[in-house]
């Protein structure tokens, strides 16, 4: 996790458990002044729109006081949803047995990219199935990771 973002989720976080939510991850998208910043919270029975606007009324009063981020951008704040984005160990671990697309960093065996099924956590280290090939990647070599949803009959 980056400085910034840890500065953030530290900010956030409290806010998200004391309304009674998991603060699932944060995405800070800089596109000049169409950069979002996207905080995405779970709690077991579910996410609504209004557990989403108070998220969204009390991270913004705060950050009217501190102002932790530059320049213009918007608030979003959100479920992770069924094709959640997996940012910590524990999520990884969590998710042990199911589909994910990983985005590395840097090229591993000339490539950036790999899906497969997640075999667990090792460490610090995510272990990867892909095609018959266990691949262990570094929590801190991962850029991206996202679950890929089933869609059972």
């Amino acid at each position: 996790m980056a400085i910034k973002d840890a500065a953030l989720h530290a900010m956030i976080e409290p806010v998200v458990t004391a309304m009674g939510f998991e603060l699932w991850g944060i995405d800070f998208l800089s596109h000049g002044k169409h950069s979002r910043l996207v905080i995405y919270i779970d709690h077991e029975n579910g996410i609504s729109v209004d557990d989403c606007a108070g998220i969204s009324r009390q991270v913004s009063a705060i950050f009217d006081v501190e102002d932790p981020v530059r320049g213009e951008y918007r608030l979003e704040v959100s479920s992770p949803g069924i094709d959640r984005p997996l940012y910590t160990l524990d999520h990884f671990d969590r998710y042990r047995g199911h589909d994910v697309v990983l985005k590395l960093r840097a090229p591993f065996d000339g490539r950036r990219k790999f899906q497969g099924l997640l075999a667990g956590v090792e460490g610090d280290e995510v272990l990867l199935q892909v095609e018959g090939e266990e691949y262990c990647f570094p929590i801190d070599s991962i850029d991206q990771a996202q679950v890929v949803p089933r869609f059972d009959d």
